[in-house]
């Protein structure tokens, strides 16, 4: 950590920007602002505080403002903020639109969101309406009308938007970016990815019981069984497609020379919530006779333009263990996540055999990843929330769009409503709009293998 913090606080921190940011210049040509970015932070809890951990890190940030429902958060917030030499920030928090007074002061120039997913959009609408470079946690939306929303906005007011996919940023996935944009694997012809997750204890808490053995949830529920669970309860539906789309995506250039098409969606029988509550709260729990509308296990196909394949699994309610469960496919070999394994025609071991991936993925590692791997390490999630939050700042100091705009959070945030359209038709094809309103054929694909620092 001390190597890491000793980074931050340094002038080089600009170089990993840079290389992230679609639209930046050289590092010859950048000019770095005498003022620090002021950054308001909106919801605190969890993942707000692990951004608010990364942002006190560096020298070039002043976070002015905090805003959370919850009181605790604040305190907790504010504790952290008084172990650096930073001015105390405002507090908001009155009443669920309390942020709103956060978004009209002066001294703030961007917010990262870290709310419920309800609450995402509304909020990322203001905070562009009110001109303030805006991040935004996944997924971004949860309707066809909010992916709209945040489209519209950002093209009616020239606020930027980001969607902070931290999963574009792992290592292994960065690697294998690079391998793509090498023609590792050749033509690209089929993907696989998703959230294969048991958040079942997650789900359930009413804070009184150990973590992870609770069944309450809603108004008895704490954390993210507070907001969460209700999803599964109303909407039969993939609501967290980002972290399997968003990586793809950027490998098959959506919305930059392609774009997603159309989707067919099917679910399982749900099963997996009522059994653990009965497991851990007994069949008289009045939990125990809710009705579940999530299927246990969603799977999704979606096809692009250019003719690939995406399949996307949504698997939060059973157990297993965690997998993105990634898949790259080309014409000349493909790689998988699980299993760590790869196969790439004529240059693997053995002709129908799989190799051990690691090799390959430390001899394809990313330039980013070589130079500041180690400086990232401590930031959260393996590293990679070190290099989203870096992509976030340094395009927010130079206002110019980045890397994972609003056409991004609009188009893989729409696998939600679509998904759930097509299962309540039987599977029915649903079409993806075109949130770039024809531009995805000339818009660029962004050079994430440029290390220009």
């Amino acid at each position: 950590m001390g190597s890491r913090r000793t980074f931050v606080k340094q002038s080089a921190i600009v170089g990993a920007g840079i290389a992230l940011a679609p639209n930046i210049a050289l590092a010859s040509q950048w000019k770095a602002s005498e003022e620090k970015l002021r950054v308001g932070l909106i919801g605190v809890g969890l993942r707000g505080t692990n951004h608010l951990n990364n942002l006190l890190l560096r020298n070039d940030i002043e976070v002015t403002a905090i805003c959370d429902i919850d009181a605790k958060r604040n305190e907790i917030a504010l504790g952290m903020i008084g172990k650096h030499d930073q001015v105390t920030p405002k507090v908001f928090g009155k009443n669920e639109y309390d942020y709103r007074n956060l978004l009209e002061l002066e001294e703030v120039n961007a917010v990262i969101i870290s709310t419920p997913w309800l609450w995402h959009t509304r909020m990322a609408k203001d905070a562009m309406l009110a001109g303030k470079y805006t991040g935004l946690e996944v997924s971004a939306a949860n309707t066809m009308e909010e992916c709209w929303d945040l489209v519209n906005t950002h093209e009616q007011t020239g606020s930027h938007l980001m969607i902070m996919e931290n999963v574009c940023y792992r290592r292994d996935i960065m690697a294998v970016l690079n391998m793509v944009r090498q023609d590792v694997f050749g033509e690209l012809l089929h993907f696989r990815c998703g959230y294969q997750h048991d958040l079942r204890f997650v789900k359930f808490n009413d804070g009184k019981t150990a973590y992870g053995l609770g069944v309450e949830f809603g108004e008895k529920g704490i954390s993210e069984s507070a907001w969460r669970t209700q999803h599964s309860l109303l909407r039969n539906a993939d609501v967290y497609p980002t972290h399997g789309v968003g990586p793809i995506a950027v490998m098959c250039d959506i919305n930059r020379g392609n774009r997603l098409v159309s989707i067919t969606s099917s679910a399982t029988k749900a099963v997996g919530l009522n059994k653990y509550i009965v497991k851990h709260g007994g069949e008289d729990h009045p939990n125990a006779k809710l009705k579940w509308k999530q299927g246990d296990v969603i799977t999704s196909m979606i096809e692009t333009y250019r003719g690939e394949t995406i399949i996307v699994t949504h698997d939060c309610n059973s157990p297993r263990p965690y997998s993105l469960g990634f898949r790259v496919q080309g014409s000349e070999g493909l790689w998988e996540v699980d299993g760590n394994r790869i196969y790439v025609e004529g240059r693997t071991e053995k002709p129908h055999r799989w190799d051990d991936a690691t090799q390959w993925l430390k001899d394809y590692d990313h330039p980013l990843w070589k130079k500041y791997g180690e400086l990232a390490t401590g930031s959260g999630h393996g590293g990679m929330d070190f290099f989203v939050l870096q992509a976030f700042v340094e395009s927010a100091k130079q206002n110019i769009a980045p890397p994972l705009d609003a056409y991004d959070a609009a188009a893989w945030s729409a696998i939600t409503p679509l998904s759930e359209v097509s299962i309540e038709n039987n599977g029915a094809p649903q079409n993806f709009p075109d949130f770039t309103r024809g531009n995805w054929v000339k818009r660029k694909p962004y050079n994430w293998m440029k290390d220009s620092y």
